[in-house]
Formats: structure tokens, C-alpha cells, sequence
């Protein structure tokens, strides 16, 4: 077993996803925003406004390097850019979330707590710019990815089973 990374666009999926994979494997689970939440003691969007996203991207580096050389045999899920960190082909195998910005949207809102879903992605407050970022990344996603499971319209557990069944025939 070697770590297994969740990237893709904010509101993806990503922690549902995670909380059903170590359900039904082995892999325990850790998030890079929680990490760096608690490495400052205050939130994401916090941090983005009282320091910069500059300086988020710098503790994301911190937290990349820290799993490099640190974790091993871990469900590692990640904020929406910590795919570009330098070292994440190092870190392990690289999974992507991948739903239409819609899609990813409208799961958000349909969510029971959509409205501090929002609140706290900070690159969520204009859906103009959002989407603009999500159609720079995506390809970017994709190059990264060495499995990409479509999370469109499918439950947590699905995708779960789905990727759990990539990842074993990617070893």
C-alpha cells in the first residue's frame, strides 16, 4: 500500500470520499487544510484574508514536504491547488475527483450545510472566477492524475469502491 492523493476542484468530493475509503480499506485518512488549519490555529479563509494566498501555498509546501518524507500508507486529501506542489509524484499515487463545475456547484448547494460550505472556501465568493479557475485547472488535473474517477451524479460510497477497485489494479 503506498499513499493514495485526492486532488481536485474545491467541493469535489474529496472528504466524503476519504471518510468512505477508510471505511472499507485499510488506508487511514488525513486532510492538507486541516493540517495547515491547525498548524496556524485559524481557518483556510482566515488565512486567506489576514495573510495572503501566498503565504497558504507556502504551508501547503511545508505540509508536502512533511508527507514526502513522513506519512506512508495514507488516504491523503488535498485543497484544490496543493496539486501544484513540486513534490506531489513523490508523495504517491495521484487520484483525481473529476465532476463538471455544475455539478460540483450544484452538490454544494444541495448540501445541508451549503452555506458554510461556501463560507469557507474563500475562491468561492465570486462564481465567475471560480469556474475561470476551475477550467484552468481541470487540464492541469487531468495531466496530474495517474487514476481519475468521474464523481458525477455517483454516492461517496461508489466512488469509493470505484477507486479502491483503480488503485488496486494500478499497483
Amino acid at each position: 500500500m503506498k499513499n493514495i492523493i485526492l486532488i481536485g476542484f474545491m467541493g469535489v468530493g474529496k472528504g466524503s470520499v476519504a471518510r468512505e475509503v477508510i471505511k472499507h480499506s485499510e488506508y487511514i485518512a488525513i486532510d492538507t487544510d486541516d493540517m495547515i488549519e491547525s498548524m496556524e490555529n485559524k481557518k483556510i479563509k482566515k488565512i486567506f484574508q489576514e495573510d495572503g494566498e501566498k503565504h497558504f501555498r507556502a504551508l501547503e509546501k511545508k505540509v508536502a514536504h512533511w508527507l514526502q518524507t513522513s506519512v506512508k500508507n495514507t488516504l491523503i486529501s488535498t485543497g484544490g491547488g496543493f496539486y501544484k506542489q513540486k513534490n506531489i509524484k513523490d508523495i504517491g499515487l495521484i487520484v483525481l475527483l473529476d465532476s463538471p463545475f455544475e455539478n460540483i456547484i450544484k452538490r454544494i448547494k444541495e448540501h445541508p450545510n451549503a452555506v458554510k460550505k461556501i463560507k469557507k472556501r474563500p475562491l468561492l465568493n465570486d462564481m465567475k472566477l471560480a469556474e475561470e479557475l476551475y477550467d484552468e485547472r481541470r487540464p492541469e488535473y487531468l495531466e496530474m492524475a495517474d487514476i481519475v474517477i468521474d464523481v458525477t451524479n455517483k454516492s461517496a460510497y461508489d466512488c469509493a469502491k470505484e477507486l479502491l477497485r483503480k488503485v488496486k489494479k494500478h499497483a
